[in-house]
């Protein structure tokens, strides 16, 4: 909400900044950005973003009016998404922070595969052409986008950053495990809640539409969700006389969210491909000699490109000018990376800090070293191949 006195002139934020805070993404071209009082709905972390006043917005409050404005002009959502995304605007902050989250989280995890999760500016579906093929690579990031709207959210309720959400109210009185009984307390991370909503709000998409490609999103959505449960921890804190545990509090936490990329990236591995069952309803393997999937286990329908040589059709950027390395045999590896082009190799001088010393009291002083390496990157393929590509 605006400040009484009125923000000064420049000092109005627009919907355009709110939308790249939100998402961590471009805004789209062609859709208007906001500019007066009326309209920007005083959204709080522009103020921060432009260097304005406090007395710009009052923070952590959307105005419904900048709501609106907001979940009607992000690209790609369905009218169910849009109604929980006007009618949720804070949960609507940390699902845009989970996205920063699990993007960062799929870029790590491949990292060293020719695919590395790279997003493309101005395009909504953030990883363009390739999500359209219904491959182990879409599977992924439909998994583990649902696991990361999950963990937002449920971590922002547990900081008390929502109104309609806080700790696990379930987790109170005692409980027991392997070592005995315990006293629930502290604040349980309340990941039943996050998994309801965000199967509300990402599977709204897949339930507009029914057919083959939605049925299998909705599969990998559900491997995210799950797989964030899946490392749920029990942290306790002992009470008694010199730290025995005669009396233990305990509470369920979330584990780090590498652990679900990991799990994930595992099940990306050794995802099933499968064909739609004859009734529409459920998937059977596509070849006979695999075993059938399981409600843990990622789906594809169709084998996913070499990744080589840009192919815009495909989604593919092609690996031309990625570092590779050369000794390696693995998938980061010239031979693997370059698909057998070749690798150029450059001498770089870089500088690091070295031979670090703690001085009393209290600074760490370090010396600068120089140190040249070799840099290998792979070549770009011949023109002719790549023009047959795209």
């Amino acid at each position: 909400v605006i400040s009484p006195s009125g923000p000064r002139p420049g000092e109005i934020c627009s919907a355009q900044t709110a939308w790249k805070r939100l998402l961590g993404l471009p805004w789209p071209p062609g859709v208007r950005t906001c500019g007066s009082p009326a309209t920007t709905g005083g959204y709080p972390w522009c103020c921060q973003d432009l260097g304005l006043q406090e007395s710009c917005c009052t923070p952590g409050y959307i105005g419904a009016l900048g709501a609106r404005v907001i979940c009607d002009n992000i690209p790609g959502l369905v009218n169910k998404q849009r109604q929980l995304c006007q009618r949720y605007p804070d949960i609507m902050q940390s699902v845009g922070e989970g996205a920063k989250e699990w993007i960062r989280e799929c870029q790590h995890q491949f990292r060293h595969h020719r695919w590395n999760c790279s997003t493309l500016d101005r395009d909504h579906t953030v990883f363009g052409r390739v999500m359209l093929r219904s491959s182990r690579e879409a599977a992924f990031v439909y998994a583990i986008s649902s696991a990361g709207v999950v963990y937002a959210i449920t971590r922002a309720c547990s900081q008390g950053d929502l109104k309609v959400c806080s700790c696990d109210p379930l987790k109170r009185g005692r409980s027991k495990d392997e070592r005995g009984e315990f006293d629930w307390g502290g604040c349980s991370d309340n990941i039943n809640y996050g998994i309801r909503f965000a199967k509300a709000f990402v599977d709204a998409k897949e339930k507009k539409v029914k057919d083959a490609r939605a049925l299998m999103n909705l599969h990998n959505n559900r491997c995210g969700r799950m797989a964030v449960k899946r490392f749920m921890k029990l942290e306790c804190k002992c009470h008694g006389v010199s730290g025995s545990c005669t009396l233990r509090t305990c509470w369920l936490a979330m584990s780090d969210f590498r652990k679900t990329g990991d799990y994930l990236r595992k099940k990306y591995n050794g995802a099933i491909q499968v064909t739609m069952n004859q009734d529409g309803t459920g998937f059977t393997v596509a070849n006979k000699n695999f075993r059938k999937p399981t409600k843990t286990d990622l789906v594809y329908f169709e084998n996913s490109p070499d990744y080589c040589v840009m192919d815009k059709s495909a989604g593919s950027l092609g690996t031309a000018g990625r570092v590779c390395s050369k000794g390696s045999r693995g998938t980061d590896g010239c031979e693997v990376m370059c698909c057998g082009r070749g690798y150029d190799t450059t001498r770089v001088t870089r500088v690091t800090k070295c031979e670090c010393k703690f001085h009393w009291c209290c600074a760490v002083r370090c010396k600068e070293c120089e140190d040249t390496v070799d840099v290998h990157t792979c070549k770009a393929p011949k023109r002719a191949e790549w023009l047959d590509q795209t």
